[in-house]
Parts: structure tokens; C-alpha cells; sequence
């Protein structure tokens, strides 16, 4: 169940009674008596809106904590950018820089550090607020590489059942046909990943990464695998401007997909899902400029026209 519960105070010798806050709250949680805004409602989305429109500092979001925004490795300014104050081309250039990083230095990322990257990612976007993330943090590269180990030993037992190809065919044939184009597709390289570790320590799940934070959701959200790819997206953009590398992980997702006992391993409740796997580290390598993306489809559709 989604919390709807009104947190919201509203300082009465403060307010002016100008209605900013209720004109963008968006579950009527606030309303204009007596010339004055007053909590009336009894559900409210916790978003936080009436207390950064308020101009006198009238009004509080108990929910909402107060250190989200407070940041170890940098200083982040009190002061709302309205649409349009901010350069385009500086924001798409540092989209465009954010590469996956397949080379780290030993560097290892602090704890604090981590812990700005999730706060970041809070700040991203949530269906009815939801914010139903969770974040656990592999913060070194001895972790890091005991979750490696579950992980390889999933894709050792995958790669076995993959050889056996009359299962293939006989698992295509009835309509399920993943692990077969998983042996067409994957087979091959993971095996030569399991071998490379095993002989030369040569890491090609998390390249070397000294730190992972893996993005999971809790139930009952309205979206929330797509919030926690939105908070994902914003933990990457923060760490490249922070001088840190990152790459998702899609083999690990996998793997703690199809095998319930890594995910007790990193002590992940059952019931929450989990969606991203950031590996992050210090980048050992350095690229030139920027290049673009595969040609894209773009529809429009316009007014009748399906009639």
C-alpha cells in the first residue's frame, strides 16, 4: 500500500496567505481559510511541492528528510533553477560524456561518496512519489568480489545446462526458447569470461570495479522498475561529474533474477525486485570526444489520423 499519510505543517503566524501551496498540491492536501492555507486534507503525495513554493518558509513536509540534500563531497546551492536557466548544451554534453567505464584504477570510492551518488539518485523522478528504491551498497573490492563469485557460479551452472542440446531444442520446441538464443547469444563469451577469471583473476563481470550499488524496488509502487532506472540514470550522470566511472551490470541483474539465494546473500528482502547493478570506480581510461547513438525512431501522431 501506497503511504499517503499528511505530514504537512503549516506555520499559521508565517503564512502571508498568498496560495502558492495550494495551487501545486496535487492531492488537495492544502486549502485557503480565512485567508490563510491550512492542512484540510487527509492524503497527501509527501512531494514536498508547497514547501519549495512557499516564499516565506511557512510550510514542512515531516516525511520528507531533512538531510536529502545535504552532500559530503560537494555544496549544492538552496535555490530552485527554474525551466530554462540552465545551458542545454553543457547538460547534453555531460550526457553524451557519460560512457560505461570497463577500466578502474585501484582508487577506492569512500563511503561518503556512495552516499552522495544515492542521494542523487533520490532526486530523480517517482510515480505518485512513490519512491519505493532501495539501495544496497557493496563498498570495496573484497565484497565486491564475493558477490562476483556467486554470480559466476550461477553462469557456470547456466553454461552447463546450455550444452546439453537436445534441452535446448526440446524447451524451444514447446515455446521457451531461452536457453537456447541464451547458448546462441551469450554462451561463448561468459565461458571465456569464467575462464579468465579462473586462470588469470582477469575480472569481466565488474571489470575491477572497487565499489557496487545495486537499485532495487520495494512493492506496491505505481512503476517502479522505471523509478528505480530513473534514479540509476541520475546516479550515473552524478558520478561522471564527481570523476567517477560506471557501468550497469545486466548479467548480474540476471543472475540474482534467476537465482533467489544471491539475493539473500546481499541481504535484499525477498519481496523487493531488484532492477540495476552499478559497478563504480575511478576510470583508467580517458576518452577524446563524443559520439552519437544508433538512428532512432521518432513517430508522430497527429490528430484523426488512424480514422
Amino acid at each position: 500500500m501506497i503511504d499517503r499519510k499528511v505530514t504537512t505543517v503549516i506555520d499559521p503566524q508565517k503564512c502571508i496567505g498568498c496560495g502558492l501551496c495550494v495551487k501545486v498540491c496535487p492531492s488537495d492536501t492544502i486549502s485557503m481559510q480565512d485567508d490563510k492555507a491550512w492542512v484540510t486534507g487527509d492524503r497527501s503525495l509527501q512531494c514536498g511541492h508547497c514547501v519549495a513554493v512557499c516564499p516565506v518558509d511557512a510550510v514542512q513536509v515531516d516525511a520528507i528528510d531533512a538531510q536529502g540534500l545535504s552532500f559530503n563531497s560537494f555544496n549544492l546551492k538552496n535555490h530552485w533553477l527554474p525551466p530554462g536557466d540552465f545551458d542545454t548544451a553543457h547538460l547534453v554534453q555531460l550526457m553524451a560524456s557519460r560512457r560505461s567505464c570497463r577500466n578502474y584504477t585501484d582508487r577506492a570510492v569512500d563511503r561518503s561518496v556512495l552516499q552522495d551518488l544515492i542521494k542523487v539518485g533520490t532526486t530523480a523522478p517517482s510515480g505518485t512519489n512513490c519512491q519505493n528504491w532501495t539501495f544496497t551498497v557493496l563498498p570495496d573490492r573484497a565484497a565486491v568480489n564475493e558477490f562476483r563469485q556467486r554470480i559466476g557460479s550461477f553462469f557456470t551452472n547456466l553454461n552447463r545446462l546450455a550444452e546439453k542440446r537436445l534441452m535446448r531444442k526440446a524447451l524451444k520446441m514447446i515455446g521457451k526458447p531461452t536457453l537456447d538464443n541464451y547458448y546462441h547469444d551469450f554462451y561463448q563469451s561468459v565461458k571465456d569470461g569464467l575462464k579468465e577469471w579462473e586462470l588469470y583473476g582477469r575480472d569481466r563481470l565488474f571489470y575491477g570495479a572497487p565499489a557496487v550499488i545495486v537499485v532495487a524496488t520495494k512493492p506496491g509502487g505505481s512503476c517502479p522498475r522505471e523509478d528505480a532506472m530513473l534514479a540509476t540514470q541520475n546516479m550515473l550522470l552524478a558520478a561522471h561529474s564527481m570523476g567517477l566511472g560506471t557501468c550497469l551490470i545486466g548479467f548480474a541483474v540476471e543472475a540474482i533474477k534467476n537465482d533467489s539465494t544471491i539475493q539473500q546473500f546481499l541481504t535484499i528482502p525477498a519481496e523487493e525486485t531488484v532492477c540495476s547493478v552499478i559497478a563504480i570506480g575511478y576510470p583508467d581510461e580517458e576518452y577524446q570526444g563524443l559520439t552519437g547513438r544508433k538512428k532512432v525512431v521518432i513517430r508522430y501522431f497527429e490528430a484523426g489520423s488512424n480514422k
